[in-house]
């Protein structure tokens, strides 16, 4: 390498940025064409970028049949945002060139980062059909086919770039981990636990540990859940994601003070994290500490009245403990907020039937019966409503209907009579 290019490296590994810039310069003026393209590639990686542009366009001038120069401009392309130019550079590269392999799988990436996924699909695929031999082309179909959400076709690339054991050595690149997430998003759990691990052995990865102990707590393998999760906690405390997945862990471990232990950690780092709020209140019903879990589950509906999951289990703790004035309170706050379900016209109905308002009762289930129209529970209680509120006929005709659902029901079946004798 030249001296002088030596000396300036060694000043900005030494924090003198300005000096060392002020060499490398020096050094390009007396370089030789290989020391070039090594100083365009430092100022790339100092992101330097227009710089680089700058020397490499120097050089592709000189070696047009050069298809390196031409994947390395384009990479400097990309990163300055001129991605049209980036894809002229990278159609220049033949298919004999050495980083033929590389140019489409950056022009694949330019493909799909504009919406153009057919085209980014042939590119690759006309690559792999020309190099079959090259595990990054594999990888790189695999990459396209998780990231879009195709993961039964990403799996058999994955693991041909993995049996060609090739891949070029770079931490970013770790197929175990990319085959576990496939294995697990198709529900391939014991698959995806065996690739996560693999994956780890190479290197340990944020995202690859939360992978491993979400999948394990699929499996109901709850010690090693938490193992997982623990090692991620200790790796980055700020993932807080993990909290609520490894609270959980411990609960179905019987270890509810440590699932609350997890708990406050993970508050203390996001006190608007709903999930965690929504554990505690699983985790109080667990020990039989019914009012706490209630105050838990209000946490989160005052922070996100639309999670669906703390609004229901609110709702069948108050229909459980018969608090049904409180019901219809979070019913009705439910509907200020515009929220709708199903569940809530059913559980207003019941709720105001519960509290001697019949007449807004039948009118509840008369919207919940579009939903519930084949729930011989739900016909029972808007039919009884629908009586006490003096609609007699649809009172009779949801009665009627009970006994079609279940001809068992000779109650149903005496009332009906009952109801009948009474309008002669």
């Amino acid at each position: 390498m030249n001296e002088t290019l030596e000396q300036a490296i060694q000043l900005i590994e030494n924090g003198q940025h300005e000096e060392g810039l002020i060499k490398v310069q020096k050094a390009y003026e007396t370089a030789d064409d290989e020391t070039k393209r090594t100083i365009g590639e430092l100022y790339f990686e100092l992101g330097l970028v227009d710089r680089a542009i700058n020397v490499v366009e120097e050089l592709m001038f000189r070696y047009p049949d050069h298809g390196e120069l031409f994947a390395f401009a384009a990479e400097c392309y990309i990163d300055s945002g001129k991605e049209d130019e980036a894809m002229e550079m990278l159609l220049e590269v033949h298919e004999d060139d050495p980083v033929f392999a590389q140019s489409q799988l950056l022009l694949a990436d330019l493909y799909e980062n504009q919406g153009l996924d057919e085209v980014a699909e042939q590119k690759l695929l006309q690559a792999v059909k020309k190099a079959a031999d090259e595990p990054i082309l594999h990888y790189g179909l695999g990459e396209f086919y998780l990231n879009r959400g195709d993961y039964n076709k990403s799996i058999p690339y994955y693991k041909k770039a993995i049996h060609d054991n090739d891949l070029p050595d770079d931490d970013q690149i770790n197929p175990s981990l990319r085959l576990a997430e496939a294995y697990s998003a198709t529900g391939q759990f014991e698959e995806a636990l065996s690739s996560y691990k693999k994956g780890l052995e190479k290197k340990i990865d944020p995202d690859g540990l939360f992978g491993y102990g979400y999948t394990a707590l699929q499996t109901e393998d709850y010690e090693l859940s938490a193992e997982q999760f623990e090692r991620l906690k200790v790796l980055d405390p700020s993932y807080t994601t993990l909290y609520p997945f490894l609270s959980k862990a411990y609960r179905h471990l019987s270890r509810s003070d440590k699932a609350l232990d997890v708990i406050n950690e993970g508050l203390s780092r996001d006190e608007f994290n709903e999930t965690l709020y929504l554990e505690a209140a699983r985790i109080q019903f667990s020990k039989g500490l019914g009012e706490e879990g209630r105050s838990f589950l209000q946490k989160v509906i005052a922070i996100n009245p639309s999670n669906i999951e703390a609004v229901k289990e609110l709702i069948l703790y108050y229909d459980e403990t018969d608090s049904y004035e409180e019901l219809a309170e979070l019913i009705s706050f439910l509907e200020d907020y515009q929220e709708t379900d199903p569940l809530f016209d059913r559980y207003k109905g019941k709720a105001l039937y519960e509290t001697d308002r019949v007449n807004e009762a039948a009118e509840a289930y008369e919207k919940a019966l579009v939903s519930y129209q084949n729930d011989p529970e739900v016909i029972e209680e808007a039919a009884f409503a629908m009586l006490e509120a003096g609609k007699r006929s649809k009172g009779i005709e949801l009665l009627k209907k009970i006994v079609e659902y279940e001809p068992e029901r000779e109650d149903i079946q005496e009332r009906i009579e009952q109801l009948t004798e009474e309008r002669l």
